[in-house]
């Protein structure tokens, strides 16, 4: 079984990491989740697509600046690099992706 990564590990990779901060009780993260999942499908050679549960890890929440959720960040090289609060069609989010890799 592989090793879990941490968090800095994981953003720092060479490929670009696209963190969608939710929480479970969240209705605008639920409507999210199935953009992000075929977002995911589409780019799975280009970016990689982590959730990470706000109530689950506050401290990463906390040192993002975790206001509201979903909030997705972009992350290259482990420095964000585009950041978004709220559901996001899917075209947009494949736009506002696309200038940054």
């Amino acid at each position: 079984m592989a090793q879990r990564s941490s968090f800095t590990d994981i953003i720092q990779s060479e490929q670009p990491v696209l963190i969608d901060f939710f929480a479970e009780w969240c209705g605008p993260c639920k409507t999210l989740a199935p953009i992000l999942k075929q977002f995911a499908g589409n780019y799975a050679e280009k970016v990689r697509v982590i959730k990470v549960d706000v109530d689950k890890n506050p401290s990463v929440a906390a040192q993002y600046q975790i206001q509201g959720v979903p909030t997705m960040i972009l992350f290259k090289q482990g420095k964000p690099v585009w950041r978004q609060s709220g559901v996001v069609p899917l075209s947009m989010l494949t736009q506002e992706i696309n200038k940054h890799i």
